[in-house]
């Protein structure tokens, strides 16, 4: 018995050490991805990513509107940063949803498909005979998602939904700012990404779903619920103990000290989570003085202490360069690391040697995209090819999945139904 689970146990050591990668766990997945700017893209993208056949369906003529959004990626007026960075590993299909043949080739290609992702305001494909009702008729096996901004419910659903407008009513712009001064938003958009990442994992839950039964559903995802989601302690805070929440800059309301202090040439950012951290920020910080210091042995002393203990702490930081505090926390027990800008984000030797930025080739030139953000031991996650130019792939999808010949699609295209 002890032989036979060393065995075993032999067995999955060499196979997890074996450098093996299936080609993608949904390598046969395919998805229809009606989708434009951020929050659909970025879903979409990371299934793509994990090996689906992601199919873009664009408008002929402009596509996703993020395509011709400055500046561009090695000269191309078709391919923007902003399109490059949430569109790779997908194919372009330009298809005139209004028409009689363009309806037709959704409907052909949702029989063929696994998952339809789109992002229109609520109503809006049902008006064109392409809403979940009429697609579910027509492919039964399909799973339909629809990104909103308010969900298909409620007196907001027939609003167009942005990211800074989710955030704004959801409450994060509130929150977020200096302390005394306006409410700011985010640098990026974290509700649309938040979004797209709650989409992708929905989307993966409907198809082990339907590996039971068979059928596809329709998801509803939207910013506005992703928001209050995401306010987690925030939102909990005033749902309980009715705390309306405050901006806090990059400090935090509960732990101190835990924020960005300015050095003599930039700002690095410092948390002392504990009080065994405070210890020990003390002493790199030769202030020894400030560990028995009764204000200052407890966070609970420190938060109320909290402006007492940042001068005496500011006036130390101030007077170093910010190089010279990160080799002095080289090896802290306390988290910290310094406000970069791009091109030191991108410099950064952890980074750079942990190869996450991603050259691929494209059409023009090479393209620098941030990869996967996560790795699998026996699957692959990666980039496999660049954003697609509008309307690349459009004959190839026609062609090769529906059947069309040659003819066909010059009359489709010649009726405007395509590009």
């Amino acid at each position: 018995m002890l032989f036979q689970r060393i065995n075993k146990l032999s067995i999955w050591n060499t196979l997890l050490s074996v450098k093996y990668f299936s080609t993608g766990v949904i390598e046969n997945i395919r998805v229809l991805d009606l989708t434009r700017i951020v929050a659909g893209p970025y879903c979409t993208m990371i299934l793509g990513d994990l090996g689906a056949d992601v199919i873009k369906i664009e408008q002929p003529g402009s596509g996703d509107e993020t395509r011709h959004w400055p500046p561009f990626t090695i000269g191309d007026k078709d391919l923007s940063c902003y399109f490059s960075c949430l569109n790779r590993n997908k194919k372009s299909l330009c298809v005139n949803l209004k028409s009689f043949e363009g309806k037709k080739i959704i409907y052909e290609l949702s029989k063929k498909s696994d998952v339809l992702v789109e992002n229109y305001v609520p109503g809006k494909l049902d008006s064109l005979d392409l809403g979940f009702e009429t697609i579910n008729a027509i492919a039964p096996q399909l799973i339909y998602c629809s990104i909103t901004g308010y969900g298909l419910k409620g007196p907001y659903m027939n609003r167009p939904g942005y990211d800074v407008i989710a955030a704004s009513i959801g409450g994060l712009v509130n929150i977020t700012g200096p302390k005394d001064g306006e409410p700011c938003k985010v640098g990026v958009a974290m509700t649309d990404i938040a979004t797209g990442l709650y989409a992708h994992g929905a989307i993966l839950a409907a198809l082990l779903e339907r590996s039971k039964t068979n059928l596809g559903q329709r998801i509803d995802c939207n910013l506005l619920n992703t928001q209050l989601a995401c306010l987690i302690n925030i939102g909990s805070n005033y749902l309980n103990a009715k705390k309306e929440a405050n901006r806090w800059g990059t400090a935090h309301e509960s732990i101190v000290p835990y924020e960005a202090f300015r050095t003599a040439n930039g700002y690095i950012t410092v948390g002392a989570g504990s009080d065994s951290q405070f210890v020990s920020l003390c002493k790199r910080l030769k202030l020894d003085h400030l560990i028995k210091d009764e204000r200052f042995l407890t966070n609970k002393l420190r938060v109320q202490n909290r402006n007492i203990l940042l001068k005496l702490l500011k006036s130390v930081f101030i007077k170093e360069d910010t190089s010279t505090l990160l080799k002095l926390f080289e090896g802290a027990s306390f988290p910290y690391g310094p406000i970069n800008k791009m091109s030191e984000v991108f410099e950064d030797m952890h980074v750079k040697e942990i190869n996450l930025v991603k050259p691929i080739k494209a059409e023009g030139g090479t393209l620098n995209l941030v990869g996967p953000a996560v790795e699998f031991s026996q699957l692959e996650n990666s980039i496999r090819s660049p954003p697609p130019k509008l309307a690349q792939d459009t004959v190839t999808v026609l062609q090769e999945l529906l059947n069309y010949s040659n003819k066909k699609i010059d009359t489709l295209r010649r009726n405007g139904d395509i590009q």
